[in-house]
């Protein structure tokens, strides 16, 4: 269930940006297991965007969604995976001050077993991508 590394809580920076590690399922097939997030904290989200923010009910979990749509009182917040995770259907509405910030750039780390010149180059090539706020943007840059 666990969306984020526990050791990814930001440490108080000169600049609002943080480095997450993905745990879990529910935001294939925008983000997998094992990819890291580049987070800006404290970022003005729109709907759309992808999030991290505390879990309502355990605040010392870290989540990563996306937020669907803004409504009383905070985010309602959903996976890209409906069938893996917890979200807003799950625990209501995110309070505003739950929602850290907005992840902008995530990139998966090199596989140690593969070290053949053509994967290393394909790893190159499909290793780090924007996360746009539009779901079919980023649908497109993964089926390249």
């Amino acid at each position: 269930m666990p969306e984020l590394s526990q050791d990814a809580e930001r440490v108080r920076a000169p600049l609002p940006f943080g480095v997450a590690e993905v745990t879990g399922p529910s935001m294939v097939p925008t983000l997998r297991h094992g990819d890291r997030l580049l987070v800006h904290y404290g970022a003005r989200v729109k709907r759309g965007d992808v999030v991290v923010l505390r879990h309502p009910f355990q605040q010392d979990l870290l989540v990563v969604k996306r937020a669907a749509e803004r409504r009383d009182g905070g985010w309602w917040v959903l996976g890209d995976n409906a069938y893996a995770g917890s979200d807003s259907t799950d625990y209501g509405v995110v309070p505003d001050e739950l929602v850290l910030g907005r992840v902008r750039f995530r990139y998966r780390p090199r596989s140690t077993t593969r070290r053949s010149l053509p994967s290393l180059l394909v790893w190159l090539l499909t290793s780090a991508r924007p996360v746009f706020s539009d779901r079919s943007a980023s649908r497109r840059l993964r089926a390249r």
